[in-house]
């Protein structure tokens, strides 16, 4: 079983992974031509709206108490893996 501090410290290191490319793809939108712009915005705002949601589940095992972490971290694990794969499938879209 995975220990909730490290699933939080996992998560962070991941989450600040993501921040850094969605600010290397907001970089590459501004530069971008307006047709080519309006699809890099639409997936930044995916990965954006991905990156909250693993914020989100990052806190509430960071607020889980120990009994409910035991009930929980196989549903945490889940759900970061789902967020985890559409974020990169999002950044793929971008290369």
């Amino acid at each position: 079983m995975i220990d909730r501090d490290a699933y939080v410290e996992k998560a962070k290191a991941n989450i600040d992974k993501w921040n850094a490319e969605i600010d290397k793809m907001q970089a590459n939108a501004k530069e971008a031509q307006a047709d080519a712009k309006i699809k890099y915005e639409k997936q930044l705002a995916e990965m954006r709206k991905q990156r909250e949601e693993a914020e989100a589940k990052m806190k509430e095992a960071q607020q889980a108490s120990d009994a409910a972490w035991d009930d929980m971290h196989k549903g945490f694990e889940q759900a970061w893996d789902s967020l985890s794969e559409s974020f990169q499938s999002a950044m793929k879209r971008f290369k």
